[in-house]
């Protein structure tokens, strides 16, 4: 019989060790090594990739860890959006020039397909990959849906990775269709309605 995962908020003295299971987690993610194939460049800057994508989760109590930093959820409350500015200067120093207007295009319509009413979003999660297999990525999502269902409000998330697509299908999540330009690996947004 396996343990069941313990899911806690993150402190914000835990962002940097945790944004580093990130890194773990993404570093054979389609998306992320196609913005950092270099993986000197990768490992050197990917949390500050995913600090400024997700990590205002941490200032608002809604970065979410299973088994004290196994694995890693940053969910971004109604309002609240990750730093822009500090994404595309980490990302110009990653991304290969010949796959920065591709990279433009994916987030332009990573744009188009977020929800313009009010609600939960998942820019990260992933788990340290000595610790797959242990359900952590589903107590992550069930705790974090949980919340959103106390609010009743919708959810929304972008999935990197054909092979978690079924984890947010399970968590009540639909695909609303395919993001990919030139070179880009398919980003999947996906929908949560509101309970």
């Amino acid at each position: 019989m396996t343990d069941i995962p313990t899911v806690t908020v993150a402190l914000p003295e835990d962002r940097t060790r945790l944004l580093d299971t990130l890194v773990l987690g993404f570093a054979a993610d389609p998306m992320a090594r196609w913005l950092a194939p270099d993986a000197n460049t990768y490992l050197r800057l990917g949390a500050a990739l995913f600090d400024a994508f997700g990590g205002k989760a941490f200032e608002h109590g809604t970065a979410y860890t299973a088994n004290d930093g196994a694995a890693v959820a940053l969910w971004l409350p109604p309002g609240v959006e990750g730093d822009d500015e500090a994404m595309m200067e980490t990302s110009a120093q990653m991304v290969p020039p010949e796959a920065l207007g591709d990279m433009a295009a994916v987030f332009g319509e990573m744009e188009t397909h977020h929800p313009q009413e009010a609600c939960w979003y998942l820019p990260l999660i992933a788990a340290d990959p000595a610790h797959l297999g242990q359900g952590l990525g589903g107590a992550l999502m069930k705790h974090a849906t949980a919340v959103c269902d106390e609010q009743g409000l919708p959810a929304y998330l972008e999935s990197s990775n054909i092979r978690n697509v079924s984890l947010y299908q399970r968590h009540g999540f639909e695909v609303m269709g395919e993001i990919q330009h030139g070179s880009s690996p398919v980003l999947r947004p996906m929908y949560r309605a509101a309970r």
